[in-house]
């Protein structure tokens, strides 16, 4: 029985993780059998390496071993890629051809990507898996192949099942033995080899001296996300290996090399400074709510006074600052501002954590908005109806200005109280 380590010596693949030498004692394991296997991980992880184990270490190792990218065959030509076609069965159908399943037949099929095949294609995929058989397109005749599937998908399977994406049954049927390669971010100690690795490489290739890295630029490898995982670190050492003349890579110039540097490196939070920042911004909140009820008890308190006396002329004078806060008078007579009304009423937009907040906002609010536009209307009606429908004369009396007055009437649809 082979080990971990020579066959990481074989392929050329290097770390130390526990995971990654999970995957691979895993690999050799089932290789003397005929089950298929399910290989997931992320994009770029190396899980095409698994296949090619499985395969070399298998009694099939001397026949045809054939790796499918199934994401990137159009889904209108996929049928006929894998599994062939007869003359004429679709324009452009000249001969007949054979697929890969036909090919390979004893051998060991890779489909990577096996979660982006479409729907019908998986039906096809599900019967040979249960029976070795298959039919080309445009034929009717049934024909064999015994070929071992090995496949690989970056997609989570659980969720494509649950749309409809992925057919459960043949799920279970690629997954009797399911094969994890772990990202590179859960590899913090592989990533300085495997950097190592590409850098040797990548000088021997282009005939310049090996970089090496300081500690802090070590750090920065071991430190970032690698959302692109192995495939994304050599195109990194290929390009610093290339552009870089000084031969020692510090972190600074490592930085450079690195998109969303700042984004991707683990943050401490200050969590004492937000809840600080969440205090006062709730102080200020609740000193406008305070305000706003203030403002609501003045204006109750003058609504009581109307309603026991229909003249408007003590009221003005005794609160003129509260009747320029009715109407939203400023000093400047042409500013005029909207009376909040139930159909204007402004809507609050809040976030999660300030939704209470908002609400009882509303609520003192909305505590009387009807009497207090009836009786703004019912101001107005007598104001123009002691001034005989003179609007200068009404709106003094108000305590507006004429153009405000106007408006209201318009608003309001007070026309025919109009006698000027």
């Amino acid at each position: 029985m082979e080990s971990a380590q020579h066959i990481k010596q074989r392929f050329g693949i290097i770390g130390n993780d526990d995971g990654l030498n999970r995957a691979l004692e895993k690999a050799l394991r089932v290789s003397a059998t005929e089950i298929t296997v399910l290989v997931t991980g992320e994009s770029g992880v190396g899980k095409e390496n698994i296949p090619k184990i499985i395969h070399q270490f298998s009694p099939r190792k001397h026949a045809k071993y054939i790796a499918v990218n199934c994401g990137a065959i159009p889904e209108g030509t996929i049928d006929s890629e894998l599994f062939g076609h007869e003359k004429g069965a679709f324009t452009g159908a000249t001969t007949n051809r054979s697929g890969y399943f036909e090919v390979a037949d004893g051998g060991t099929i890779f489909l990577d990507e096996v979660g982006e095949l479409p729907l019908p294609t998986q039906v096809r995929l599900l019967r040979i898996l249960e029976n070795g058989e298959f039919m080309k397109v445009g034929s009717s005749k049934a024909q064999k192949t015994d070929v071992r599937i090995v496949a690989a998908t970056n997609v989570k399977m659980n969720e494509a099942i649950k749309k409809g994406k992925f057919r459960e049954d043949l799920y279970y049927r690629l997954s009797t033995v399911e094969i994890h390669l772990p990202p590179l971010r859960e590899r913090k100690e592989d990533i300085p080899l495997l950097f190592r690795k590409f850098a040797s490489d990548f000088a021997q290739k282009y005939k310049m001296p090996t970089l090496r890295l300081d500690d802090g630029a070590q750090r920065i490898l071991e430190q970032y996300r690698w959302s692109g995982n192995i495939r994304q670190l050599r195109n990194i050492a290929e390009q610093v290996s290339v552009l870089e003349k000084n031969r020692k890579l510090d972190a600074t110039t490592l930085r450079n090399y690195l998109p969303n540097m700042g984004s991707q490196l683990p943050a401490v939070i200050d969590r004492s400074d937000k809840e600080a920042d969440f205090s006062s911004e709730r102080e200020i909140l609740y000193k406008v709510l305070f305000d706003m009820k203030n403002d609501l008890n003045d204006l109750k308190k003058l609504t009581h006074e109307l309603m026991e006396n229909e003249s408007m002329t003590s009221v003005q004078k005794n609160n003129p600052e509260l009747i320029k806060k009715i109407y939203g008078e400023q000093e400047d007579e042409n500013k005029t501002v909207e009376f909040i009304t139930p159909e204007s009423k402004p809507q609050v937009h809040s976030s999660p954590a300030s939704i209470n907040q908002y609400d009882y906002a509303e609520t003192v609010i909305e505590e009387e908005p009807l009497s207090l536009l009836e009786k703004e209307i019912e101001m107005i009606k007598q104001a123009l109806k002691r001034s005989h429908g003179k609007r200068k004369i009404a709106a003094k009396e108000l305590g507006i200005s004429e153009r405000t007055l106007y408006r209201k009437i318009k608003q309001f649809d007070l026309q025919d109280d109009e006698s000027e």
